[in-house]
């Protein structure tokens, strides 16, 4: 039996005042942090990606673990996770626990060794490494493309979960489209303007704001709300009624059954690959290289590869907050009267907790989207600006031209984001964010394998990466979503050969690897050159006090005058 719900919330078909006074002045809070961020271990000049894109590369181990939390787990994570234990259950939702967690073993394996190398050589991205390792233009190119595609409608999707916040608070109705969007507008041209002033430190100031709020809320609403529903019983109990019920109605319109509360045998597979698949994924995007490569040094990598799993503890509550709200009973309706998950947690704080607390819940959701969105569109940015402006369009580009370019791509990319959120379907934003995952995915083998080894031919890498490029987009295409009839309408599909559904960009990434494998075959028999690599084994294990690292870094400071690098790649130049 599901408890009845007394809502101490102001009337939730209205603006709910006192909630958005709340988000108001913490959103103003932040701002004003966002824009003092540039005198944070102030640098003379910012006209760097050194400085700009990767705050000097001087952030110590709190700092970083701020940064890196805020900007892995995301408000769009806050929104999207609990909404899928809500609708669907724990396939599509609770993987994300176990992902997290497989997580950081894998950075810890590996991202020190990013580190060193990227200190060592200057790199920004992956694709300056890739580029570095095999000297490949198109190889390196295929890893910043992807990159940056990839990274565009995962921007979008944190404008969705502002939305969601305004959406609940009362704010968004109406048919003047200005009117109704104009808060997300205020939002978009704030984030915009302590981004290009004050570069990677904005979000890294926001960040201690951000976290604090996400760990009081889950907090205090997992201890709280249990006690108002029945217990955890009476939770559980209703997440089962519901998800058998959803099987049952999709069993008589026809369709199959994709609600679970606890994962049958045949979902196995998909669970496993999708949270595997996720985990091997995340580390490939821009903004999580960006948010590593800005550390102090190579064991700060490798403690919060240790202590970031505190995150996961709170993932894990986040996400039993969306049992929690089938068990209250919560309602997610929008101003349009149509049921909409993705608003399940600001409605359940709304409903549940004195309106003061569900400004602060908003609050924590909407700074939530700040971070994240700020650190993608820098770290997109900067892609742009290294590995294609630089290395295609102006080969003599200075740093501090270098920077310019960065700082108004990353002006572009948000707007993209809020044009994108604005005129398409929201499911869109979240289909091709999935894509995004896929793609990302096909990076993996170029960047991690070439880590620890060369033995790999940068063509059979390339053919990989295409090969799973087309494979993924394809597989998924052909996923229709049973309910709106679209293409693009999830990421798991039958897996070859074994008639199991599974995580599409872990396949994808299966045949990556075996025409890497079969191409490399082919061109080490045939002695294919593999190009000239500038590294060397120290450069894997250098760290900051490292003599040789300074030097590189001295030719990174801002100036106007080209790189003088012999083979004009950045980073291995002699010191002036």
């Amino acid at each position: 039996m599901t408890p009845q719900v007394t809502v101490l919330a102001a009337d939730t078909g209205g603006v709910n005042g006192v909630a958005l006074t709340v988000l108001i002045v913490l959103f103003l809070l932040v701002t004003v942090a966002g824009f003092m961020a540039s005198r944070f271990r102030r640098a003379e000049s910012l006209e760097s990606l050194e400085e700009w894109g990767l705050g000097g590369r001087s952030f110590g181990t709190w700092i970083t673990w701020f940064l890196l939390g805020g900007d892995l787990y995301t408000a769009y994570t806050f929104v999207a996770v609990p909404a899928a234990m809500f609708a669907t259950g724990a396939v599509a939702g609770f993987f994300a626990v176990p992902y997290t967690i497989i997580l950081y073993p894998i950075i810890f394996i590996f991202m020190a060794r990013l580190w060193s190398v990227s200190h060592r050589h200057g790199y920004v991205t992956t694709a300056d490494f890739v580029r570095g390792r095999y000297d490949d233009r198109g190889l390196s190119l295929a890893v910043a493309v992807t990159g940056f595609v990839a990274t565009m409608p995962y921007i979008a999707l944190q404008l969705v979960g502002i939305q969601a916040v305004l959406e609940v608070a009362g704010l968004g109705g109406g048919d003047n489209i200005v009117a109704k969007d104009a808060p997300l507008f205020i939002a978009f041209a704030v984030l915009a303007a302590y981004t290009y002033s004050s570069g990677l430190r904005a979000p890294a100031v926001i960040a201690f704001v951000k976290d604090i709020l996400i760990y009081l809320v889950i907090i205090v609403a997992v201890i709280y709300l249990p006690g108002q529903v029945g217990g955890w019983d009476a939770i559980f109990g209703a997440a089962s009624d519901k998800m058998d019920a959803n099987n049952a109605a999709a069993v008589e319109a026809g369709l199959a059954p994709s609600s679970s509360f606890v994962p049958g045998s045949g979902a196995f597979w998909a669970y496993a690959t999708l949270a595997l698949g996720s985990a091997m994924a995340l580390f490939m995007y821009p903004h999580s290289i960006t948010a590593s490569l800005s550390s102090n040094s190579r064991n700060t990598i490798r403690r919060n590869a240790s202590i970031l799993p505190a995150y996961s503890f709170v993932l894990g509550l986040l996400a039993l907050l969306g049992w929690v709200a089938i068990a209250a009973g919560t309602q997610p309706i929008g101003l349009d009267g149509e049921p909409n998950a993705q608003l399940v947690i600001p409605q359940l704080f709304e409903d549940m907790f004195p309106a003061w607390f569900a400004g602060v819940a908003f609050a924590a959701i909407a700074i939530g989207a700040l971070v994240p969105a700020a650190i993608m569109s820098i770290a997109a940015a900067n892609t742009f600006s290294r590995n294609i402006y630089k290395e295609w369009i102006k080969k003599d580009a200075t740093p501090k031209q270098e920077a310019k370019v960065s700082k108004l791509m990353s002006l572009l990319v948000k707007a993209f984001a809020l044009i994108f959120v604005l005129t398409l379907d929201k499911q869109n934003a979240i289909n091709f964010q999935l894509l995004g995952g896929i793609w990302i995915m096909q990076t993996f083998p170029a960047v991690v394998f070439s880590l620890f080894t060369r033995w790999f031919h940068r063509y059979g890498l390339l053919l990989g990466w295409a090969v799973g490029m087309v494979y993924g987009t394809v597989e998924a295409y052909q996923v229709v979503n049973p309910v709106t009839g679209k293409h693009f309408g999830g990421s798991l599909a039958l897996i070859p050969g074994m008639e199991r559904m599974g995580y599409i960009a872990v396949t994808a990434f299966v045949l990556n690897v075996v025409v890497a494998v079969v191409v490399t075959a082919i061109c080490r028999a045939l002695k294919v050159s593999n190009g000239k690599d500038e590294t060397i084994a120290f450069d894997y294990f250098a760290d900051a006090d490292d003599p040789r690292v300074q030097k590189d870094l001295e030719e990174h400071d801002s100036h106007d005058e080209p790189y003088g690098d012999a083979d004009d790649v950045p980073g291995n130049a002699p010191a002036r």
